[in-house]
């Protein structure tokens, strides 16, 4: 079975659309956070971030990018969250890659929060961290 975002692709399931060329859908989030809240998704199915191809990720972000300016310049917004989320743990629901712009407005409009607490490092050797990450990451 397609998921959700494959059969709004397709046409079988309607939605509001920001944009739309060959490779990208922008749909606005029928869970609106903020008002604005966009999806940004590859029309080939990539199940998350880690699995897409580098030129179709390029493209995504490159839509989410002007979506985001545009957010800014046409609805007020003060600032943007531009995230995606990879697996289930880290919150992703659908198992296609998708991008969410979030528009942020003055004095914290809309149901959006996020953040990040500092955890204490002292057992931590950062050094050895960063080397084992380091030695991990593919270089194409």
């Amino acid at each position: 079975m397609k998921d959700v975002f494959c059969q709004i692709i397709e046409g079988s399931i309607p939605s509001s659309k920001v944009y739309e060329d060959d490779d990208v859908l922008a749909i606005l989030d029928i869970s609106q956070t903020t008002r604005g809240h966009t999806l940004v998704m590859p029309k080939k199915h990539c199940a998350n971030f880690l699995d897409c191809d580098q030129d179709t990720m390029h493209k995504v972000f490159d839509v989410a990018r002007r979506i985001g300016q545009a957010e800014i310049s046409v609805l007020g917004a003060k600032g943007v969250n531009i995230l995606t989320n990879v697996g289930e743990m880290a919150g992703q629901s659908v198992p296609h890659f998708h991008v969410h712009v979030i528009p942020r407005y003055a004095l914290g409009e809309g149901g959006f929060q996020l953040t990040m607490k500092s955890q204490d490092t002292s057992g931590m050797n950062l050094p050895r961290l960063a080397m084992d990450i380091a030695s991990a990451v593919k270089k194409d």
